[in-house]
Formats: C-alpha cells, structure tokens, sequence
C-alpha cells in the first residue's frame, strides 16, 4: 500500500518480521500529556507497518474528536503505538488490569479500550467494563448481560517517551 504524506508517497517497507505480520494496531498522540487523537484497527488485513502508518497519518487528521493536528505541534507529539494480540472471549474474572484490553459488543454496539487506559486511570475490573460499555453507547451495567459479549487482548506498547512506554502481555 502506498501512502501520500505531505504531498510525498511513501510506501512501508514490510518485507519480513513482525511488520510484515497481519496485527491489529492502535496509534495514539499525546500532546502536553493530554491526548491529541487515537485511531485503530482491532484486526487488519495489511502488514502491521501498513496498519501503522495508516492508522497514525488518521489519528492526526480524522479523529473526530479532535480538530486535525497542526503543523507546528508535530514536532511536539509523543506517539504510542500498541500492537494488538487477535481478542478472544474472556469471563470479568480472567480480566487482569495493565494485561487485557477490552472490547464489549451488543447488537450493533461495541467499544473498545486499550490495557493501558485502565491502568493510568487506576480503574477496577468492574469499573473497566463499565467504562467500555459507555464507550459503546451501552448501559454501563451492559455487561453483565448474557446478550453482551466480552472480548479481551493484549497489547505490546512502543512509545518514543522512554517513560511512558510499556510493554503489556
């Protein structure tokens, strides 16, 4: 796949190891240690340096929640990346938070929050699926319903902030 930044194509060299492997992956930016924009892919279906660039080059320009990132706060940006593991079902009592992230999905609702975000906020398990559920525009006692189902993952964190990269397994 060939991506056209400023104007310059650019093509990820993806020829072997982990960046060739289809993962999913999220990539977050940090501005002033407030988040500036966060876009992913839970699964993909280009090699995982593809994911990234893509899923970075959106994170600063169409994240709606944020207006697109300015060329003079580039050189400002922290930039975490996590690469996903493939999210497989798990019960609230297999949830480990700073390990799991998690998905909750009902009909055609789901939300989805990475490890890390439990950790910083010092959440509970309880409190983590809650919070999931709302990002889902759920009740946020959802999950506890039979029709709700909970998917966990884990993540390898990669930050160019020595102190604020983490691996999470």
């Amino acid at each position: 796949m060939e991506t056209i930044v400023h104007a310059r194509r650019w093509q990820p060299d993806a020829s072997a190891g982990i960046l060739a492997e289809r993962r999913g992956a999220f990539v977050s930016l940090h501005l002033r240690r407030k988040l500036r924009g966060c876009v992913g892919q839970v699964e993909s279906y280009k090699s995982l340096a593809e994911t990234v660039a893509g899923c970075a080059i959106s994170a600063a320009r169409e994240d709606d929640r944020f207006n697109p990132v300015q060329s003079d706060e580039v050189a400002q940006l922290i930039i975490e990346i996590s690469v996903l593991s493939p999210p497989k079902p798990i019960t609230p009592n297999e949830i480990q938070i700073g390990t799991h992230g998690l998905i909750v999905e009902c009909g055609p609702f789901r939300g989805l929050l990475l490890p890390q975000v439990a950790t910083e906020r010092n959440w509970t398990v309880e409190k983590f699926l809650s919070e999931t559920c709302l990002k889902a525009g759920l009740p946020k006692d959802a999950w506890k319903s039979a029709e709700t189902k909970i998917l966990g993952f884990t993540a390898d964190v990669f930050s160019e902030h020595e102190s604020s990269a983490e691996s999470s397994k």
